[in-house]
């Protein structure tokens, strides 16, 4: 009779126990399969972005706002003439993102085989003429910058702004004779915050962040030489996942808002 009840109480102890690990296991799985989803999720890393110049401000917003909505995740920004990023990229610089000016320049990137998938056309930009606080020269018309007098400066045909000046020569039939040729649009409207031209040719996004530094003189037929900004994340990224987020974000609502406040217009 002892002994039954001994047996009795081993088996019961040893049901117990086998329960017991049974339910340790189950919950170690559980917590283990709860972590690992948002584990796998989680993106975060260091980014470069290369850019042009004429989205110098709205891009320094738009990677606030990433970094804000990315925790962990840092961008770094490189502004340059895209013709100049494109060079760059082509020898072999780090970056995980570029944002043209133009299509063209992207083009460059893409047969190159530098970018993943197709670029995205995220907005455009057009052409204006700004002068000293004033307009003390009486720039009226594109064809006043062509008067032997005016000591103007324009963006070099490489590049996008460049591109942009030399389609409106060829559609006025007006050879401007520029006193200098920049690398960047933000050189160009740097000459003339600075004193050191009477006018110049660059985007009305840079005129418009320059505020009371300059004055704008719009002329019609910048219509006829519109650039297109096109996007891309680049295959030698480290961090492609976070590029995409970027990529997208520019190519949002929110990028959208930004891009838009600053006026740049929709493509």
């Amino acid at each position: 009779m002892k002994l039954s009840i001994v047996a009795a109480f081993v088996g019961v102890a040893s049901l117990l126990l086998a329960s017991g690990c049974s339910s340790s296991d189950d919950s170690a799985a559980a917590t283990s399969s709860a972590v690992a989803p948002s584990s796998a999720a989680a993106a975060s890393g260091n980014i470069t972005v290369f850019a042009a110049a004429s989205l110098k401000a709205t891009f320094t917003d738009i990677g606030k706002e990433f970094e804000a909505e990315n925790p962990g995740s840092t961008v770094a920004f490189s502004f340059a003439g895209s013709s100049d990023l494109v060079a760059q990229l082509t020898q072999g610089a780090p970056a995980d993102v570029f944002a043209s000016a133009d299509t063209a320049n992207m083009k460059k990137a893409t047969d190159a085989s530098l970018v993943v998938g197709s670029p995205i056309d995220f907005a455009t930009n057009t052409l204006t003429i700004v002068v000293p606080p004033g307009n003390p020269k009486g720039i009226k018309t594109f064809a006043d910058l062509a008067r032997p007098d005016e000591q103007v400066v324009v963006c070099a045909p490489q590049v996008p702004c460049g591109s942009a000046t030399k389609k409106v020569e060829d559609a006025t039939g007006t050879q401007l004779k520029p006193v200098s040729e920049e690398s960047s649009v933000t050189d160009v409207l740097n000459k003339v915050t600075t004193g050191q031209a009477d006018a110049g040719l660059v985007y009305v996004t840079d005129a418009a962040g320059a505020g009371d530094k300059v004055t704008s003189v719009p002329f019609p037929e910048s219509s006829g030489a519109v650039n297109t900004y096109p996007i891309a994340t680049l295959k030698d990224s480290a961090h492609g996942e976070v590029a995409k987020k970027f990529v997208d974000l520019v190519t949002g609502e929110k990028g959208k808002a930004i891009l838009a406040k600053a006026g740049f217009a929709a493509p």
